[in-house]
């Protein structure tokens, strides 16, 4: 198990968060991942950066119009 983020960090998920998102989706099951929870620690930080950063995503994502 990794060390848990500071409570202060915005963008630190919470365990049962990670724990959910650790469970891999079908495409993510098809190529497999060599540790599951760090993977979902990860997605979700990056989810919380662009969350608390809107304008910053817009300039930076292909996927926003």
């Amino acid at each position: 198990m990794t060390e848990s983020p500071a409570p202060s960090d915005p963008t630190a998920p919470d365990q049962d968060s990670v724990d959910g998102r650790a469970h891999l989706l079908p495409e993510e099951l098809a190529v497999g991942s060599a540790d599951p929870q760090r993977q979902a620690e990860l997605i979700l930080e990056e989810s919380a950066e662009r969350t608390l950063d809107p304008d910053g995503t817009e300039d930076t994502s292909s996927q926003v119009p």
